[in-house]
């Protein structure tokens, strides 16, 4: 998905030459991007960080969980990587790149699609290196994680815990009955929430039964007011 065409057709060209793959959508923005991965749910997304109408992310986020592709940017801006792994990735294209980059890319896209058909597992516990010293932490008791660099942060009671995971694998690990994605690099147990609100500004936010205030992004609102059963949030 990128607004420039020539950009387009060169992954065009080197996708062709592949027997395994099968391009089944090609858009020039990023609205149009939501449509069509929501049309043919693909297992591989090509996405550009600046397009028209809304960028890469804006994609990411207002798909949420309805996107179960491998994710890899394909951009001019180095500026963006970091944050494009934290909101999943698999990887992150520099133009330009020569064939045997995108080889390499593409053979990592195979390798995780194959780990996406297959039976997700659901964690039964974490284990956590510190100090060295390993530690076990059951999922359930878990308050809220959140993306930290290449890291996951794992907030139990008033500890948080490191984790070298990204979110996107935490996320499909985690029972999906009691773990939701409220914004790009936070996940919440449904468990702890306590209530939400508006702020002064009209956004909303979220508060956990300990306290901890987080934000509640736009794109994943309508799946968690879903997920716990309300059909509006009055203001």
């Amino acid at each position: 998905m990128d607004d420039e065409p020539l950009a387009r057709s060169n992954i065009k060209v080197l996708l062709h030459g592949n027997p395994e793959v099968e391009i089944v959508a090609e858009c020039g923005s990023g609205l149009e991007a939501v449509a069509e991965v929501r049309r043919t749910k693909p297992d591989l997304l090509f996405l550009d960080v600046q397009m028209p109408e809304c960028d890469g992310f804006d994609v990411l986020e207002l798909l949420g969980s309805e996107l179960h592709a491998a994710i890899i940017f394909v951009t001019a801006y180095d500026e963006y990587a970091l944050r494009a792994f934290e909101a999943g990735a698999l990887d992150y294209l520099l133009k330009p790149f020569d064939n045997s980059r995108f080889e390499r890319a593409l053979r990592r896209a195979r390798e995780r699609i194959v780990q996406l058909k297959a039976q997700p597992r659901r964690l039964e516990r974490l284990a956590i290196k510190s100090a060295g010293q390993v530690c076990f932490i059951e999922p359930s008791q878990i308050d809220w994680i959140e993306a930290a660099d290449y890291y996951s942060c794992l907030h139990v009671g008033t500890r948080s815990h490191l984790l070298r995971r990204s979110m996107s694998d935490l996320e499909r690990e985690l029972d999906a009955q009691r773990f939701v994605r409220i914004h790009r690099s936070t996940i919440v147990n449904l468990e702890q929430v306590r209530s939400m609100k508006v702020d002064e500004t009209g956004e909303y936010e979220v508060y956990l039964e300990n306290g901890t205030r987080l934000h509640l992004s736009r794109r994943y609102r309508k799946e968690f007011q879903s997920r716990l059963g309300v059909r509006t949030l009055d203001r």
